[in-house]
């Protein structure tokens, strides 16, 4: 625990640490705010870390938590640092003026990686550009894949959602001393990390812990329990173990994440599968968050900011080829997207009316996407007019084929456009301006609940960010949105039982194209 001396140092609930000061602004990294998740306490809800004397050093990331690596065809594009160590419970505090009395305005961020993959240690997610302009930044760490979200029948479910409600109620309980307001705190998160913070904001335990929230490219949802049952299946098998929380604590970790990995390969955002992901348990989780938002039965008075990139499907199937592949594949790759939507055939067709000069896999990637993000936020959105506000990210990549494609965001959002880590994604030339306007954006919201532009109402104001000026476009999704609306969804086709049984033929075509999609991931 040997501290630089020259730090600022605060006190938290378990010890004094010392941070450092850093281009103007006060950085504490790798606070532990729960006890290593591991030995007795691997699989279960988050406990106190143990109090130490003195100050803890505070200068360097803490321990990341176990993620296997992404496939070479996205290690390109994807920064994803790895920090050994079990202190994986941890977070990190960037602010302008440590100590009691600023009250300043708190954004908590969740980050993304499908739940099974990320960090707070990635370089895009740096708070200092935050704190420079007067809020308290706060990024967390959180157990992923089958660590945080495997479905036992001897432990509880949703561990990692737990991790960050702990994680959450440290901030509350702690964040003045580092300068910020308790009753102004932003909870903010993208892609895995939106999902989990709109599920938090629908959790009763949550209620009057959160003034705002930011959902990115995720909407407020849970996964069917027997999706994440089917994955924890597929790892037992092959480990040759009981599908159990004690069977899988003896399992190396090493080999777990192994096993993860290619249990995992089939998987896809597009395609769906089984994977790892928030369930309903009947306690932090009592029902589907988006109903319960939608219905007004929680975070009542919690403003909202939301959105989605326009591209979101081209980072899931540009590298690796597998946007040539899909549009090879056509009516293969349509008919798979219908099965992951439950839709019937009238949505393709209004989508070819719509765009009649896109290709396959755009239909395919526009239909999940508008699917599984935008026609719920809509719907988040309509049920809170006055309080909610939307955007589309729509700057596209000067890397070719990606457009404005899913996390793009990220790096305007936190004012890092200019690190290498953002520039895997967006390449070289990201506009300045661009990144000051949307990061200006978050922090308004932060501090007044107002982005600066208007809330949502009949009109359906939406912040374009794009090329040239950012500007207010009313219902520029609306068109694909009434086509979800106005077709009901079509019921979860049952499993064949015998090769030629109903459905068998699109079954085959689904395990094709995510055989498809599996080679591609494990490149």
């Amino acid at each position: 625990m040997t501290a630089d001396q020259t730090g600022p140092v605060v006190r938290t609930p378990h010890g004094a640490v010392r941070g450092r000061y850093e281009r103007g602004v006060a950085v504490f990294r790798g606070i532990p705010y729960a006890a290593p998740p591991f030995g007795p306490r691997r699989f279960r809800p988050p406990r106190s870390p143990e109090p130490w004397d003195g100050v803890r050093d505070a200068g360097a990331f803490g321990p990341t938590a176990p993620k296997p690596p992404y496939s070479e065809a996205f290690a390109p594009y994807l920064s994803d640092p790895v920090i050994p160590g079990d202190d994986c419970l941890n977070l990190n505090v960037w602010t302008p003026e440590p100590g009691p009395g600023a009250r300043l305005p708190v954004l908590v961020w969740l980050h993304g990686g499908a739940l099974t993959r990320g960090s707070s240690a990635v370089p895009v997610y740096d708070g200092s550009a935050f704190a420079r302009d007067g809020v308290v930044c706060v990024s967390v760490n959180y157990r992923l894949g089958v660590e945080g979200y495997g479905l036992f029948p001897d432990a509880p479910p949703n561990p990692g959602l737990r991790d960050q409600l702990a994680a959450l109620c440290w901030v509350h309980e702690t964040i003045e001393a580092f300068g910020g307001d308790p009753g102004r705190i932003t909870l903010c998160g993208q892609s895995a990390g939106a999902i989990s913070a709109g599920a938090l904001l629908a959790a009763p335990r949550t209620q009057g812990l959160v003034r705002r929230a930011v959902l990115q490219s995720g909407p407020p949802e849970v996964l069917d329990r027997e999706k994440v049952r089917r994955m924890v299946r597929r790892m037992a098998t092959r480990l040759r173990i009981p599908a159990t929380a004690e069977a899988f604590a003896a399992v190396d970790r090493e080999l777990l994440l192994r096993t993860q990995a290619e249990a995992g390969r089939l998987s896809s955002p597009v395609l769906g599968g089984p994977a790892f992901g928030i369930v309903v348990d009947g306690d932090l989780v009592p029902r589907d968050p988006l109903k319960a938002l939608t219905e007004g039965a929680a975070a009542r008075d919690v403003e909202l900011l939301m959105g989605w990139t326009r591209d979101e499907y081209r980072l899931w199937l540009v590298p690796g080829g597998l946007l040539e592949r899909v549009d090879r594949l056509g009516a293969v790759a349509l008919a798979g997207a219908m099965a992951r939507c439950r839709a019937g055939h009238e949505i393709p067709r209004g989508y070819r009316a719509l765009h009649p000069d896109a290709g396959t896999a755009e239909i395919v990637g526009q239909m999940v996407t508008d699917h599984v993000l935008r026609v719920p936020l809509h719907r988040l959105a309509d049920a809170r007019p006055g309080a909610s506000y939307l955007y589309e990210f729509a700057w596209p990549s000067r890397l070719p084929g990606l457009g404005a494609c899913h996390a793009l965001e990220l790096g305007f959002v936190f004012d890092t456009g200019g690190v290498p880590e953002s520039k895997r994604l967006a390449g070289e030339g990201a506009p300045q301006e661009l990144c000051d306007a949307m990061h200006g954006a978050w922090v308004r919201f932060a501090t007044t609940g107002d982005p600066g532009w208007a809330a949502w109402d009949a009109t359906h104001p939406v912040r374009v960010f794009g090329d040239g000026v950012p500007h207010t476009a009313y219902g520029p999704r609306d068109a694909e949105v009434a086509l979800w609306l106005a077709a009901p969804a079509l019921p979860e086709p049952p499993r064949p039982s015998v090769p030629r049984a109903p459905g068998a033929e699109l079954a085959a075509a689904m395990r094709r194209l995510r055989r498809s999609v599996g080679t591609t991931l494990r490149r």
